[in-house]
């Protein structure tokens, strides 16, 4: 049978049947009979999918395809089944918080918040008296085209741009159309879009989605993130655990204390994004207002563009072409790989503490981890995560190094690739969420962890060749590599080597106190000195 060739569907309690001759209609197939069962048969599927178009015949063990199944999919409906990027299907439940921010009907949404907003800072510019000051009823109206504004007027944008075959005029004559019937602001419609490039009113739009996509989203599950990496700390900080360097045991630590330098990681990291500033422009074709002096020569024009671009809660970018730079965009992208990139630190090693014992993972009724092996545990949200922060880098590696370059006064390089903000931020979110996930699942092992350093007495060769250099014990490092290296090492050869130094007898029993268990230096007072100035 050829991939695609029928589809099969369940039949209530009888046999099983196959859909034959279907059409679909309104998300449905409408079924003929069923050659083999006699029986009508339904499947539902997303509308317009396919028409199908296949007659079956079963054999003993097998199910032969006369004809294939002829896949037509929507033009305008987008299921699950249908996207291309995983965002928009599988993951779309964890993602979907973007949408309205970094969507096509999120650009659209703020296009149209701009061209409304210098309409009305024009009405408030003196010197303009064709735009005079709007009546309240006015400005209400064009403050209830941004609050209202839905998928539909977002649609019949989009048709305008069939006709135009530009995105930012078709939003101009979008606003045209919804306002001639306004007496007020019918007299001043050729004041939409004035003086501007579509730039003016793009760049002003891509600052919007960045700040308050990652304002009302990026930023607070980044902030679970990090407070349920400083939990872990704060509740692991006296726990024991054996180190590794290089792969091969080493000088203890705690939990806790390997876990708060992740989330001191991850915190500055955090900060640093919270911090990046955005800029706009409104400069006009080239960025030196051309087209707006030749019309108001006796308006200072750079300082009513500070004012606009400031109200909208962004900063101001003087000097620039027909783009703005989009520096501060490489700053925010690399920001964000740095934060991901400790993020992935993060999650291999946690990994690694799984795959050694020292956490266990809490399981879910009816979850399977292999489809082979029923015993399997898989730490899959920390595998999820790491592989969606290295799809998140890579496109903002590429919009950091990109964007920041146009030939010239622009060139169209940058529109593409701006279209993409949201795949790194959606593959950002769905690792953070799919981390935190796998937090929540952990259980510290401490039989496990108390296991590796009840096995591991060769790490207090560290501590006892320090003190024997306090003392002027010569050559005390050769002398614990010969008793170490390579050598199995337990509590009573330690016990016996520490017996036998010529330091005084204080040094001698406080060497004696330590285990691998309390070898552990400040690390719990590391974590909790964090944790008290992370609340100051």
């Amino acid at each position: 049978m050829e991939i695609g060739s029928c589809i099969k569907a369940p039949n209530g309690s009888g046999p099983t049947s196959y859909v034959t001759r279907a059409s679909c209609l309104n998300g449905q197939f409408v079924p003929t009979q069923n050659r083999i069962s006699k029986a009508s048969t339904y499947v539902t599927l997303p509308n317009k999918l396919c028409t199908c178009k296949a007659t079956l015949k079963e054999t003993n063990n097998s199910v032969e395809a006369v004809e294939k199944v002829k896949v037509q999919p929507s033009e305008t409906e987008l299921s699950s089944l249908t996207a291309i990027s995983p965002l928009d299907g599988r993951y779309w439940n964890k993602v979907k918080d973007l949408s309205r921010y970094l969507s096509e009907y999120g650009l659209i949404y703020y296009r149209t918040l701009v061209e409304i907003k210098w309409l009305l800072k024009l009405s408030q510019i003196p010197e303009v008296v064709e735009v005079p000051k709007f009546s309240n009823e006015a400005e209400a109206k064009l403050q209830g085209l941004i609050d209202g504004f839905n998928e539909a007027d977002a649609i019949q944008v989009k048709n305008i741009e069939k006709i135009t075959n530009h995105d930012v005029k078709a939003v101009e004559y979008f606003l045209k159309t919804k306002c001639q019937e306004d007496p007020e602001i019918a007299k001043v419609l050729e004041f939409f879009h004035f003086g501007c490039t579509s730039e003016d009113i793009n760049n002003l739009a891509h600052g919007l989605m960045l700040k308050e996509a990652v304002n009302y989203v990026i930023l607070p599950i980044m902030d679970d993130l990090v407070n349920a990496i400083y939990s872990m700390a704060e509740a692991n900080a006296h726990v024991p655990m054996l180190s590794r360097t290089h792969g091969q045991p080493a000088s203890p630590t705690t939990l806790g204390k390997e876990m708060i330098i992740f989330a001191e990681r991850l915190s500055r990291e955090r900060r640093d994004i919270s911090q990046v500033e955005i800029f706009g422009k409104f400069a006009g074709a080239v960025g030196n207002y051309n087209a707006h002096v030749a019309a108001y020569s006796d308006v200072i024009w750079p300082h009513v563009a500070e004012q606009f671009v400031n109200s909208l809660g962004l900063s101001f970018n003087p000097h620039v072409t027909q783009i703005e730079s989009h520096d501060y965009m490489a700053k925010l992208f690399h920001s964000f790989i740095r934060f991901n990139n400790i993020l992935l630190d993060f999650d291999r090693d946690i990994w690694g503490y799984i795959s050694v014992g020292y956490f266990k993972q809490v399981t879910k009724a009816g979850e399977i981890g292999s489809s082979t092996m029923p015993h399997k545990v898989n730490p899959i949200d920390f595998e999820n995560s790491e592989g969606n922060l290295g799809i998140a880098n890579a496109v903002f590696d590429h919009l950091s190094m990109k964007l920041p370059i146009s030939r010239w006064q622009r060139d169209l390089t940058d529109s593409t690739v701006l279209r993409n903000i949201g795949v790194g931020l959606g593959y950002s979110l769905l690792a953070y969420k799919s981390a935190l996930v796998g937090i929540g699942k952990l259980q510290v092992n401490e039989v496990a962890l108390n296991k590796d350093l009840d096995n591991s007495w060769e790490v207090l060769a560290e501590p006892i060749q320090t003190v024997m250099r306090r003392y002027g014990v010569e050559e005390p490092y050769e002398k614990l590599k010969e008793l170490t290296r390579g050598k199995a090492v337990n509590k009573e050869s330690i016990t016996e080597f520490i017996n036998r130094l010529e330091i005084p007898v204080e040094a001698k029993n406080e060497l004696l106190k330590l285990t691998p268990h309390n070898y552990v230096g400040v690390a719990a007072q590391l974590v909790k000195d964090a944790c008290i100035k992370r609340h100051e």
